[in-house]
């Protein structure tokens, strides 16, 4: 079953050898819902790449937007969303510092940029991608050797972490190692090894330390422990429990974040359990996207509708990254 971070290298792949899933039909609700949204997206894209909204500027909003373009099987070299899916790439690389390689202006945009990177490698006939992707993973690298948690957080000269930013890095991180970058095993280690310190008893992730639990951290830190093949410990099963029994939570300020993070973590967890929350997050989507294809909320409609739609990208499972 094709899910997130396959062992097949992105970069071995090309549009046409990504094929969609047979096994289970879509269900049809789910196809006018992510036809709608992708609409918006294109239609809603200016010249520039990005998106014109609160936070629809930002290089790693606009990498969310190009994968859930690509997590419905576009053809980024040929086909009715080419176009903004080489836009939204090129948007990202303009954005680079091409002394240092960091992209956009906090390790949030950098690490979901990346990640659009990782997935675009391989795919989209575009030569920059490769040295622009190699530059973006040495900062990430570099940013974790100068923390004294061995972690992340928002800026590269950050002293402390937390676990959402570096949940964040170590995805990226694993996508790009997964497209045929160098990732040395030892940044993945000590980068699980600071998840790990804040994960309580019950399973549950923290922001900074194990202390106050919740959901949306630790779907995150479950996730990477998933794509790290680290699956076998006391501790990833006790997350497990943990989200099973905040199956029906709803994350009050940033719904949208979490809805990525907890339908990709569940799948890689338990098939039953995500397909459950995965049907009442297809009723709960269809009740929130407006007429023009959108999702509102505080984060702006840009990251909303690619958020919304990343979480209903495991019905298609398209992309190598969509891999268990």
């Amino acid at each position: 079953m094709r899910f997130l971070f396959s062992i097949l290298f992105l970069g071995q792949l090309n549009a046409q050898d990504l094929p969609r899933r047979q096994d289970d039909t879509i269900p049809a609700q789910v196809d006018q819902m992510y036809e709608r949204g992708l609409r918006y997206l294109a239609t809603k894209q200016n010249g520039e790449g990005c998106w014109d909204d609160s936070q629809g500027n930002e290089p790693g909003v606009v990498g969310l937007a190009t994968i859930a373009f690509m997590a419905h099987g576009e053809d980024p070299n040929n086909g009715p969303y080419a176009k903004n899916i080489r836009k939204g790439i090129d948007f990202i690389l303009a954005q680079q510092n091409s002394s240092n390689g960091y992209i956009g202006n906090s390790m949030y945009s950098h690490g979901f940029a990346t990640l659009a990177l990782a997935e675009c490698y391989g795919m989209l006939d575009q030569p920059k991608i490769a040295p622009a992707l190699k530059k973006a993973v040495d900062l990430i690298l570099s940013a974790q050797k100068r923390n004294r948690f061995k972690g992340w957080r928002y800026t590269p000269d950050a002293a402390d972490a937390d676990t959402t930013v570096s949940g964040c890095q170590l995805v990226a991180l694993l996508a790009a190692r997964n497209a045929g970058i160098a990732v040395p095993d030892e940044a993945i280690k000590t980068g699980l090894a600071y998840l790990e310190r804040c994960r309580s008893s019950d399973g549950s992730y923290g922001y900074t330390s194990a202390g106050g639990g919740k959901p949306t951290l630790t779907a995150i830190g479950s996730l990477c422990f998933s794509l790290a093949k680290k699956k076998d410990g006391k501790g990833y099963q006790a997350s497990l429990a943990y989200l099973k029994n905040h199956i029906n939570y709803r994350e009050p300020y940033y719904p949208f974040y979490f809805e990525y993070y907890m339908s990709q973590a569940l799948f890689h967890a338990d098939q039953k359990v995500w397909e459950e929350w995965n049907a009442k997050n297809i009723k709960l989507m269809s009740a929130l996207q407006q007429p023009d294809g959108s999702w509102p909320g505080r984060m702006g409609y840009a990251f909303n509708t690619s958020g919304a739609l990343l979480s209903l990208a495991l019905n298609y499972r398209f992309l190598p990254i969509y891999e268990k």
